[in-house]
């Protein structure tokens, strides 16, 4: 009976560890914020600019 207890108590642990929500990733430090920031505002304007040529190239007759 303890051994069927002792597993059921090790699966449960497996479950929670594998299911458990990961620690949100924050900057510690104002340059990496500031980096972040670049690369969210580059990621941005990169797609917004493949959008832009994507619609100029179907436009043209």
């Amino acid at each position: 009976m303890r051994a069927r207890e002792f597993a059921r108590d090790r699966a449960i642990r497996e479950a929670n560890q594998a299911f458990k929500a990961p620690e949100p990733q924050t900057p510690t430090t104002d340059y990496a914020k500031a980096q972040r920031s670049l690369q969210e505002n580059r990621e941005r304007l990169k797609a917004q600019r493949l959008a832009r040529e994507a619609n100029a190239g179907t436009n043209r007759p």
